[in-house]
């Protein structure tokens, strides 16, 4: 697959989430076998570009290229504007976010709400295209809601004003995530559009990949929040899809190294205090996957320092790893 002039070997892309996919977490997926990240979204307003937050999430150094940021407001020139930014910051692609579905993104007429205004979706999307000389990427939903599932039109536009990819999660913005992803509208999409297409929604597995791809005609697949617990999974799926041996799931010692050297990374990459926090979260789908209901796991959600989590990490592991050889 290629989006301008980069090229993509193992199209299977680790999705932007906002507060998961920092530079720790999209490192550590790339390292594991994801063909590709995108960043977790920076906000327009450039008053907000010198908070903690944003500083954050638009340091790309060190990382692997192709450096994809997602951006997400609603005013056509502010977006140009921070896509020019990030792109002087060295992003070498820049996505426009029109999927979030979260209330305080939609409540500011960003994000999926933007689904509902066809005209400010054209104005948006060739302001950025126009706006730098890299490739511009959309994600976005079917639509706003299952009354207006306009994917077709949107996909029409998008083309026509020069952007380079589409990523669609199958769910309008009202379903947020219940239920199960669709993916026949991406197939009307592939029949109306020429643009690479990427597949996004409920993609747990290499045969679940392999089936969307084959429904949809997508050129991609994009894993997102399946890989919050298993940031393995889009690296073993790219395996799978590519022909190559099944790494399958690791071991209890080699999911404990993954997660170590994640939370030892947001130590190091946020600090001890804030990145105790943000390890939280990891902490949290990781454990609860290896091992449900732990009452050992709530114990280190408590932990308050960056030592005394790693330390009852390993304690948590060196259990579960006695018991499994125990058994």
């Amino acid at each position: 697959m290629r989006i301008g002039p980069y090229r993509f070997d193992d199209p299977v892309f680790l999705a932007p989430m906002a507060g998961i996919t920092d530079k720790p977490f999209r490192m550590l997926c790339r390292t594991l076998g994801a063909g590709h990240a995108i960043s977790e979204m920076v906000g327009s307003r450039p008053e907000l570009r010198d908070s903690a937050k944003s500083r954050s999430r638009i340091d790309h150094r060190g990382e692997r290229g192709p450096v994809h940021v997602q951006i997400a407001g609603s005013d056509p020139d502010q977006m140009a504007d921070a896509a020019r930014y990030n792109v002087d910051l060295g992003a070498d692609l820049i996505d426009i976010n029109m999927g979030c579905p979260a209330k305080k993104v939609c409540s500011k007429l960003a994000g999926s709400s933007l689904l509902r205004d066809e005209a400010l979706v054209a104005a948006i999307l060739e302001r950025v295209a126009h706006a730098v000389s890299v490739p511009v990427t959309l994600k976005t939903r079917t639509g706003w809601d299952a009354d207006c599932r306009n994917i077709v039109s949107v996909g029409r536009i998008a083309e026509s004003v020069g952007i380079a990819a589409i990523t669609l999660h199958g769910r309008t913005r009202n379903d947020f995530y219940h239920g199960s992803a669709e993916h026949d509208s991406l197939r009307r999409l592939r029949d109306a559009v020429s643009l690479p297409l990427v597949a996004n929604g409920d993609i747990r597995s290499a045969g679940e990949a392999r089936a969307v791809l084959a429904q949809t005609g997508a050129d991609a697949v994009m894993i997102g929040r399946a890989a919050r617990s298993r940031p393995w999974l889009p690296g073993r799926i790219a395996a799978v899809l590519a022909g190559r041996d099944d790494p399958g799931e690791p071991e209890p010692i080699r999911k404990r190294d993954i997660l170590r050297r994640l939370v030892a990374a947001q130590h190091a990459f946020y600090g001890e205090e804030r990145g105790v926090r943000m390890a939280r979260k990891h902490i949290g789908w990781q454990l609860e996957a290896f091992a449900p209901g732990a009452e050992e796991r709530r114990i280190i959600l408590k932990a308050a320092h960056a030592r005394e989590q790693l330390a009852l990490l390993d304690e948590f592991f060196e259990r579960r790893i006695q018991l499994s050889q125990a058994a």
